[in-house]
């Protein structure tokens, strides 16, 4: 049996930053990863994703050229093997630059394989043996199939195998229409298919405001993309091109079927009853505010703890259990302001409670809107849709949420999480005086727009 200061299991975007602290803390640390350093974010996520986003958004600036007076001759073609080729090459970067930082580390020994708990301090990997006085669970999500008929007698993807298509579908179905299912709907939309999305529920993006989830469908609608939603049965059968997706309201001839109706986390075969972790009914590890399970000495960041599911908050399991452990802090989950971004073109950035979350608070609320058709930034570029939104509270004016649809809403955001998080009050950051022209500029004014509801 091999001993070691610390075993983290998953190459995430928390455990191997965890690792390299301990490490620099002169601490021995075992690293195991089952496939790939980066996890989901660096090989099936973010960074491949937003690639294939970025040259969905080449072809989409180059169909519209003439709008702008630059005029393109021919039909703008789209060769996939090379947009798959430059988000494999992302990926592999951003991999091989982990592998090398870790390969210069004395302390740190990297394993390839499945780890399975034998006890609470001992786990095995490759048929040996490994013990430590902590153990660190990062060991992410994966796609979740449901259960529908005829699904299992069709080769569908996933947003795991989706990325490493080299051809261009001729009708994508995709079945769910939340952020990662939108996301890919634009993105093939834009390389030239057709596209349908199927959504069970009443809106896209249910966990947003009405008014937001109403704004992306237009958004879409826009480009082309067929929308159903409030689909109560759907059931799926081969034909001679491909997939039938039939629903209570639709029959679609699909080529390829992309099933993106949410993740699960990877904790079904990690032996955590022979540690005595305990999961929540949905798998997820349960974790205490400092991000300990049940079990001494047994942490789980990241994913499979159900406390984020972003690479951003994965990376803050990081920060808060280094500073912890390893500085002398106290820090909590509980005291993150969550923030996301979705990515369609163009983009939604969202921090802290939606209007309808605000309401059922029983808080006395202050909101205020903005179109998109009313920044001047956005008429510049010739991109107006959507629109702003902030929520207040009226007594301690501190803001409570926001809501940026709209071009570089993504970025935008972060001046409202910035105030979020320092405790500014929405008076005070009226009195900013932001560089024109800019999206962000727009945010004072949007501020002192503010309404009791």
């Amino acid at each position: 049996m091999k001993s070691f200061d610390a075993i983290v299991i998953g190459g995430g975007q928390a455990g191997p930053f965890l690792a390299a602290r301990m490490v620099e803390k002169g601490m021995k640390v075992a690293l195991i990863e089952r496939k790939f350093l980066g996890g989901t974010c660096v090989n099936a996520g973010c960074m491949p994703t937003k690639t294939l986003v970025a040259s969905a958004r080449a072809a989409h600036v180059a169909r519209s050229g003439a709008v702008y007076g630059v005029n393109i001759p021919g039909e703008i073609a789209i060769d996939m093997k090379v947009v798959r080729a430059r988000a494999e090459t992302v990926t592999m970067n951003a991999r091989n630059g982990l592998i090398g930082w870790f390969a210069g580390m004395d302390g740190m020994t990297v394993i390839y394989g499945h780890a399975r708990f034998e006890d609470p301090k001992t786990v095995s990997v490759n048929g040996e043996a490994l013990t430590a006085p902590r153990i660190f669970l990062n060991v992410g999500a994966r796609p979740v199939i449901p259960d529908l008929p005829g699904v299992n007698d069709i080769d569908y993807l996933t947003s795991t195998s989706i990325i490493h298509l080299d051809t261009l579908p001729r009708h994508l179905a995709v079945i769910g229409g939340s952020y990662i299912g939108l996301e890919f709907a634009q993105m093939y939309r834009r390389f030239g298919a057709e596209v349908s999305v199927i959504e069970h529920g009443p809106k896209l993006a249910s966990r947003e405001d009405e008014d937001i989830s109403d704004a992306i469908a237009d958004v879409l609608r826009s480009e082309g993309i067929d929308i159903h939603t409030g689909v109560s049965d759907i059931a799926f059968s081969r034909n001679s091109d491909g997939t039938t997706v039939a629903t209570d309201s639709a029959r679609i001839d699909a080529s390829h079927v992309l099933i993106a109706t949410g993740r699960k986390p990877n904790t079904d075969d990690l032996g955590l009853d022979a540690a005595g972790v305990v999961t929540d009914k949905h798998g997820y590890i349960t974790v205490d505010d400092r991000l300990a399970t049940n079990v001494d000495g047994i942490w789980a960041l990241g994913d499979c703890n159900g406390h984020g599911a972003f690479t951003h908050t994965s990376y803050n399991d990081f920060e808060i259990a280094a500073a912890n452990l390893l500085d002398g802090d106290d820090r909590k989950v509980s005291s993150r302001i969550l923030a996301y971004a979705l990515y369609i073109d163009p983009p939604l950035g969202r921090v802290g409670m939606t209007e309808k979350q605000a309401r059922a608070s029983g808080r006395k609320i202050m909101i205020s809107t903005r179109p998109m058709s009313r920044v001047g930034r956005a008429n510049e570029r010739g991109e107006t849709k959507g629109f702003m939104k902030v929520i207040a509270d009226a007594e301690t004016k501190k803001i409570l949420g926001a809501a940026i649809l709209g071009i570089e809403g993504d970025e935008v955001i972060h001046g409202i999480i910035d105030a979020m998080n320092a405790g500014t009050t929405y008076p005070a950051l009226q009195w900013s005086v932001p560089i024109h022209p800019t999206v962000s500029e727009l945010i004072p004014t949007l501020l002192g727009d503010l309404k009791p509801v």
